[in-house]
């Protein structure tokens, strides 16, 4: 009910009943009570009734109470000496102070920018319900985490998918096709927030997609029976494959169980670009695409809409016209978007943040468990904690198939990609967190001057101490293959649990304690000066003990930068030109 219905539109300004609740942070629409009124009008000219409150009281006064046995006297003024009451002049009551023009208009402002956030977030509940009914849900299970919680780490598998939905998407994706799983990004957000990761999964990507228990549209179940060897983009549609199919197919593939899912269509380009009015991006040459419709002149150039789809979509404007440079120009594109979101330009108008709110809401599907506009909200303002220097773009590490004379397709690079994976399970960035870094090089500096022996004299055993289950095999994998480590050898477990990992070894070993330090970026307390051990071949050898805080093979033990030999990776605080 607004304020007319509520008989107090002569004194009530529509922006003040928008009122900010210190408990949550966000507008809350608050109606103040009716007046109260007498049940029966009396005759004209006759005296007031006397205030409920108190007897005497003049009406619309609150007396204060008073203690039993104790009078309080009315306060008196002299004849001709200046009214008490804050509104004089007028008796029964109040008048309507006028508000500025200025003062209105901003408190318009102040209750729209309360209404939207970045990303579809929305404090009045209205306008929330109204945003709530735009966001497609679906139920895939227990592919999806329950919740979403504030307080960890998460990862979410945004995917984009080819079904021609929307008005003018007719051109675009196969004619057929039931919405494939046609872009993919799997989205990790540390639980510090400091940083976050972007990995690109290839639609022609080769894997096995799992069975997939999935909800028909008239909510029986069945299981979608999985196949082998078959393009990743077939996780989606194919058979009646929902997201979660896609999700289990990512665990499946890389070992990183995805949180929660959000899906786009086309629609989804072209109005968030539409909504923070054209998005740069910025290519060496110029590009004349017949088949996207795509052109733009060499430099830098804003899209949006259209034009903005045709950026993402062309194969034939840049690189070798594959689907991996695609990849590199859609993750640039993604970083100019983060960054125009976030921009001062955008969180400050009004005008965009409605527009925005629109857009995101209308083109995305999401899993039950963030189907609310609240929880899209939460979610939206944990990732605008990461600077987007910490952003991190790159695509999981393959190598061309060789089970194809003319490689058309993919396959993980299985000496690479581990790293990434591991890396993202284990809460490590890709970008540099130059505190900790700086901590780290001044301990190595202090700790760990010397002699170093060549990788390929260095004996150790590798004990799993509080590590994750296979760690000690993994590290052996690395040091072995990566690292030239060779005479290294797998112990099993240790007899009790550390909180951090440690490298034990006799005086006479200290050359080759420096080279496994500095191969694995041990810090200078890491390194235990003890006795050495005998390893499976009788010869004296080291001991390296992986603790809980062993984050992954090839990965820095209590850093916050992950070792990633050969993997090319951008970041979304820089603009690149495609090529």
């Amino acid at each position: 009910m607004d304020a007319q219905g509520r008989g107090r539109a002569d004194d009530v300004d529509p922006a003040d009943q928008w009122v900010l609740n210190p408990d949550t942070g966000e507008y809350e629409l608050r109606l103040a009570p009716s007046a109260p009124q007498s049940a029966v009008p009396g005759p004209r000219g006759s005296a007031p009734s006397p205030s409920p409150s108190r007897p005497g009281a003049p009406r619309g006064r609150t007396t204060a109470p008073v203690a039993p046995g104790r009078d309080v006297p009315s306060p008196r003024r002299r004849r001709g000496a200046p009214s008490e009451d804050p509104l004089p002049g007028r008796r029964g009551r109040r008048p309507v102070k006028q508000k500025s023009k200025a003062k209105k208009a901003l408190l318009w402002t102040g209750g729209t920018m309360a209404l939207v956030l970045v990303a579809g977030a929305t404090t009045g509940y209205v306008y929330l319900k109204h945003l709530e009914g735009n966001v497609g849900t679906t139920d895939v299970g227990d592919a999806a985490a329950s919740n979403f919680s504030k307080d960890e780490a998460f990862d979410i598998l945004i995917i984009g998918t080819d079904k021609r939905t929307g008005e003018g998407n007719e051109g675009y994706g196969d004619a057929g096709s039931v919405g494939h799983a046609d872009t993919n990004i799997l989205l990790h957000v540390a639980k510090d927030r400091t940083n976050a990761t972007a990995l690109s999964i290839p639609r022609d990507l080769i894997i096995d997609i799992p069975d997939c228990p999935t909800t028909r549209e008239d909510g029986s179940q069945t299981v979608v029976a999985g196949q082998e060897d078959v393009r990743f983009n077939r996780s989606l549609g194919e058979s009646g494959r929902d997201p979660g199919c896609t999700m289990r197919t990512v665990e499946a593939a890389t070992g990183i169980k995805p949180d929660h899912f959000v899906m786009a269509d086309f629609n989804a380009v072209k109005t968030l670009t539409t909504a923070v009015d054209g998005v740069e991006v910025c290519v060496e040459k110029a590009v004349n695409d017949k088949k996207s419709k795509l052109v733009l002149p060499a430099g830098t150039s804003k899209v949006e809409g259209e034009q903005a789809l045709a950026f993402v979509r062309t194969r034939h404007a840049f690189g070798n016209e594959g689907d991996l440079d695609r990849i590199k120009v859609q993750q640039q594109f993604l970083g100019s978007l983060m960054r125009k979101m976030t921009s001062g330009d955008t969180l400050t108008s009004p005008a965009k943040l409605l527009k925005l709110a629109e857009a995101a809401t209308s083109a995305l599907t999401v899993d039950k468990a963030i189907g609310k506009v609240g929880t899209l909200k939460d979610i939206a303002l944990e990732l605008k904690k990461v600077p987007t220097k910490n952003i991190s773009f790159m695509t999981i590490p393959v190598k061309d198939n060789p089970a194809e004379p003319k490689p058309v397709t993919v396959v993980i690079d299985e000496s690479r990609a581990p790293q990434v994976f591991d890396a993202i399970n284990n809460d490590v960035s890709f970008t540099e967190v130059k505190a900790q870094q700086k901590k780290e090089k001044a301990e190595v500096a202090a700790r760990l001057k010397g002699a170093k022996s060549a990788a390929s004299d260095v004996r150790v055993r590798i004990l799993n101490g509080g590590a994750a289950g296979g760690s000690a095999q993994q590290q052996l994998a690395y040091l072995q293959t990566e690292a030239g480590v060779t005479k290294s050898e797998n112990a099993g477990n240790a007899d009790a649990a550390l909180a951090r990992t440690t490298l034990e070894y006799a005086p006479d070993q200290a050359d080759q304690a420096r080279r496994l330090a500095d191969i694995m970026g041990l810090s200078g307390s890491a390194l235990k000066p003890g006795k050495s051990v005998v390893n499976s071949q009788g010869l004296p050898a080291m001991t390296l003990t992986l603790g809980k805080d062993f984050k992954g093979a090839g990965v820095k033990p209590g850093s916050a930068t992950a070792a990633a030999p050969g993997v090319d990776k951008s970041t979304a605080d820089k603009a690149q030109c495609a090529s």
